[in-house]
């Protein structure tokens, strides 16, 4: 039987958008006091997300059974990421260079009050850089990553414990069992959770709204403008290309993923539909393992929507305080936020103390010109985390084409429902690929 309208939660969370948005407009001091009810939201979803990570990492780790596929899939989408983060990087720059959104505004830097963004950039000063990230990912032990809830480390600790349980074999067969019935738990819990979804959104766009105001957005409109139209084309033209390789179309796609993109829409976070989009995928037909390593991963290495903020940002307030930057200066700042995006998770505000953290080291552009974006950076932030999680579901359904382990069965039954659908048959280019793979393990198991 068809679930009445109301009872539909994208609906119910469009709705709450919606009212969020006119009670923050109409009454913003009593809608800021509804910033509460995001942030329990935010808060319930993130008591979930370590275990939940850890559950399905270490199911799909010890699913595959061969620890050399395990490598072979976060090989794959480690270079997929890095490819598509650097088109999105390149995309940025490319629209801050041509579209010129800063132009006109002739700010002087000595009339900029840096002290509103002294606290993004006192964080933006403990990113110790590459060799700082990569010892940020090894948490003080085993339970800090969970205490702390930074999705790096406990995907590091994931992985380790999946490799071992899968090298230990049959003699911890009970402990595999248990996890994967812990995680059906976990997954329930999410449930539960995301039934709160519209309380969330409504809480959060108030806030927003309340505190900003909508005229906030007038005087840098144009900004705004340029980086959602950049976004879009990045999402229809880049992510549709790569989806069409893949064998799918890209906006039948979001519209499967409608609920997923509510709640990121509503809470301007994409952590907030993580769990969610994990089962989405695999009920699309990608492999459990796969799932269970890419969209973990991507939460940290693939933020094609910040990636885009990023550059864009540097480039608007370069022409707002009319600094020249050479090609050389920009070729910097693209191969530095290379490196500073990759420390920028997936939360509230990171996105702006890694913008920090970038200008920090391409001092050309003061640091004190991003007090020029503060006031509309969680306006924006909803863009970026739509695209973020667009990005990592598109990296998810490639990755596991690329292995030869997508049911283009199941995800033509899924998609079906979002437009006329024909069977998806995966390009040759695809499957040539997977088929090689698969010929080489057989040789390889003949001769051995």
């Amino acid at each position: 039987m068809k679930q009445p309208f109301y009872k539909v939660l994208y609906l119910q969370v469009l709705f709450a958008i919606v009212v969020g948005i006119v009670l923050g407009h109409l009454y913003p001091s009593y809608a800021m006091s509804m910033k509460p009810f995001g942030d329990a939201f935010i808060k319930l979803i993130r008591m979930v997300i370590g275990p939940v990570i850890f559950c399905t990492v270490v199911t799909g780790i010890t699913s595959m059974g061969d620890l050399k596929k395990v490598g072979r899939v976060g090989g794959k989408a480690l270079i997929y990421f890095e490819i598509v983060s650097s088109l999105a990087l390149a995309i940025g720059l490319i629209s801050g260079h041509f579209l010129r959104p800063g132009e006109g505004f002739n700010v002087s830097i000595s009339s900029l009050d840096p002290h509103a963004i002294s606290g993004f950039v006192s964080q933006a000063e403990h990113m110790d850089g590459i060799a700082g990230f990569l010892l940020a990912i090894i948490p003080a032990s085993f339970f800090d990553a969970f205490a702390k809830g930074e999705t790096l480390p406990i995907l590091f600790v994931s992985v380790m414990f999946g490799i071992a349980l899968s090298a230990a074999g049959e003699r911890v067969q009970s402990i595999t069992v248990a996890i994967e019935k812990l995680s059906n738990v976990f997954f329930s819990l999410v449930k539960i959770i995301t039934r709160f979804a519209p309380v969330g959104a409504f809480g959060a766009i108030a806030f927003t709204v309340g505190k900003y105001g909508i005229g906030s957005l007038v005087p840098l409109l144009k900004l705004i403008g340029v980086f959602y139209l950049t976004a879009f084309t990045f999402v229809a033209v880049v992510l549709g290309l790569i989806a069409k390789f893949a064998g799918f179309n890209v906006f039948r796609f979001l519209a499967y993923l409608k609920e997923e993109l509510f709640i990121v829409l509503g809470t301007s976070t994409s952590e907030a539909a993580l769990p969610q989009l994990m089962q989405k995928l695999e009920r699309m037909g990608c492999s459990k393992a796969v799932v269970g390593l890419v969209v973990p991963t991507g939460y940290s290495f693939n933020l094609d929507g910040a990636n885009i903020y990023m550059t864009l940002a540097v480039m608007f307030l370069a022409q707002a305080t009319n600094i020249h930057l050479t090609l050389a200066q920009e070729l910097t700042l693209f191969a530095v936020t290379m490196l500073t995006s990759k420390g920028s998770s997936a939360v509230v505000g990171a996105g702006f103390v890694a913008l920090a953290a970038s200008l920090s080291v391409v001092p050309t552009v003061p640091v004190a010109a991003m007090v020029l974006i503060l006031g509309i950076d969680r306006f924006m932030a909803e863009c970026r985390s739509l695209v973020n999680i667009i990005g990592n579901a598109v990296a998810t359904v490639v990755v596991s084409a690329w292995e030869g382990e997508l049911d283009r069965e199941a995800m033509a039954r899924e998609l079906s429902g979002y437009g006329s659908v024909s069977p998806l048959e995966p390009r040759a280019e695809l499957t040539a690929v997977a088929s090689s793979s698969r010929e080489t393990e057989v040789m390889k198991t003949d001769l051995g």
